[in-house]
């Protein structure tokens, strides 16, 4: 069973960066796709970016792209997300999630182990 461990987040002026990462604790988690959501009071889950887990391939949602870009170093275990220009509507609790095997990467149910969340806050 994979144990994910965030880092990153806090508060950042409109404009900002910031960079989340996932650390995982198995060896294995190359062997994982690897996604990014986020969670407001009025949206649950909400898909941000993922990165496959040989191929590298990524996704995001037509929210971040531009902005956001998501990576992985398999030698670390650790997945990061990357967070530039950030808006007042990217504030949430930023949560990522991993899994084996071939998923549907923008559908939260698709994955089986999840991290704690952190907050990242823009004010308006």
């Amino acid at each position: 069973q994979v144990q994910l461990v965030q880092s990153g987040g806090g508060l950042v002026q409109a404009g900002g960066s910031l960079r989340l990462a996932c650390a995982a604790s198995e060896r294995s988690f190359s062997l994982y796709s690897v996604g990014w959501f986020r969670q407001t009071p009025w949206k649950e889950d909400e898909f941000v970016a993922a990165i496959r887990s040989t191929t590298f391939g990524t996704a995001y949602a037509d929210s971040v792209k531009g902005r956001f870009t998501i990576s992985r170093d398999n030698v670390t275990l650790t997945a990061y997300l990357q967070m530039n220009n950030l808006k007042p509507e990217d504030t949430a609790t930023y949560r990522c999630a991993a899994s084996r095997g071939v998923i549907r990467l923008r559908v939260p149910s698709d994955y089986d182990y999840w991290a704690q969340g952190t907050q990242v806050t823009v004010p308006s």
